[in-house]
């Protein structure tokens, strides 16, 4: 395994269905295996809110901003990459059927990792020998404790069903793919096959300090403000969740940004053991498909490849890679 990159570039990505996604300043790729063993690659480009509104750049604002952003793009190539790996089995999703996902998922991550937490801490407060109630930090404390069990249940539990075991070995060849970049190696898969899957600037590391920044914010805050409504906690955690992941985005970022400071790599270190849980090891046909994501996402910045039209190669040889270094598109 080779050593950890000390500079990070600003292109990501995410897995999707038989495929990974990757975004650079301004384009996105997603590439997809098709059941015939092809790739497609959807190039599309991209332009930050944060670009056009310069207000938005300010810290924390650009992380809620990237949230945003991030789940819309992701939404929409979920659905792209199912109707490609599906040969068309599934109709692509329409912008009023993402909008509709989003806004289930977001119910449901609200009624799984903020509601049901607050009930069980309501629940255990209620017990004669411990008396806490909704206005003791011991409470938010509590919460927040339950919170980070809930989410580690939940993703250990949807990681042994086999389809989401799949996208966790794409999430895992996304992270080589990068890792093979931002070493200034050649994008290849022997080059990729070396590095780790685990990522300091990740999704998964992402929820992790949400989760702790969150029981930080809440202890402190709810306590001074007396709330004495169940209901009204629960709506003010759910509203004070975006000013979170604003914090936590700004945290992951000054990390990535610093990891030859031993500070900085242990506080990173609790996120890449949590992605142990949401990577897998790819295999190289897996391999193949997230460093053409990557490949083409690149050539796409250098005017390469032209926005908008799909691609299908049958071999990641096919698609010619640009000179092109990390420096070029580094980790603000």
């Amino acid at each position: 395994m080779t050593k950890t990159p000390t500079q990070f570039t600003s292109i990501g990505g995410q897995a999707v269905i038989e495929g990974v996604m990757m975004r650079s300043p301004n384009h996105v790729a997603i590439a997809v295996r098709k059941p015939d063993g092809r790739i497609v690659i959807r190039n599309l480009p991209f332009r930050s809110i944060t670009s056009r509104v310069p207000f938005f750049k300010k810290p924390v604002l650009r992380g809620v901003v990237t949230l945003i952003e991030s789940m819309v793009q992701g939404f929409e190539a979920l659905g792209w990459s199912a109707n490609v790996a599906g040969q068309g089995e599934q109709e692509e999703l329409s912008k009023g059927a993402i909008a509709g996902s989003i806004l289930t998922a977001f119910a449901f991550a609200i009624g799984l990792f903020v509601a049901l937490p607050h009930a069980l801490t309501v629940w255990i407060g209620s017990s004669p020998s411990l008396g806490f109630t909704v206005q003791s930090p011991v409470f938010h404390l509590i919460d927040g404790t339950l919170k980070m069990g809930v989410l580690l249940a939940y993703v250990h539990l949807i990681g042994r069903m086999k389809d989401i075991h799949r996208v966790f070995q794409y999430h895992g060849a996304e992270h080589k793919s990068i890792y093979a970049f931002e070493s200034g190696e050649e994008l290849t898969v022997e080059n990729a096959r070396r590095h780790s899957p685990l990522h300091p600037r990740c999704g998964t590391s992402f929820l992790l300090f949400l989760v702790l920044i969150s029981i930080g914010v809440f202890s402190m805050v709810l306590p001074l403000l007396g709330l004495k409504s169940h209901l009204a906690a629960i709506g003010l955690k759910t509203l004070l969740m975006l000013p979170v992941a604003g914090l936590s985005y700004e945290f992951i970022k000054a990390c990535a940004c610093r990891m030859e400071n031993p500070v900085f790599k242990a506080f990173v270190w609790p996120g890449l053991m949590l992605q142990k849980l949401t990577t897998r090891e790819p295999d190289d046909q897996q391999l193949e498909v997230a460093l053409a994501s990557l490949r083409q996402a690149i050539r796409l910045e250098k005017a390469q490849a032209p926005a908008g039209d799909e691609v299908e190669i049958a071999a990641l040889g096919e698609l010619a890679m640009v000179a092109a270094s990390v420096a070029e598109f580094p980790e603000g």
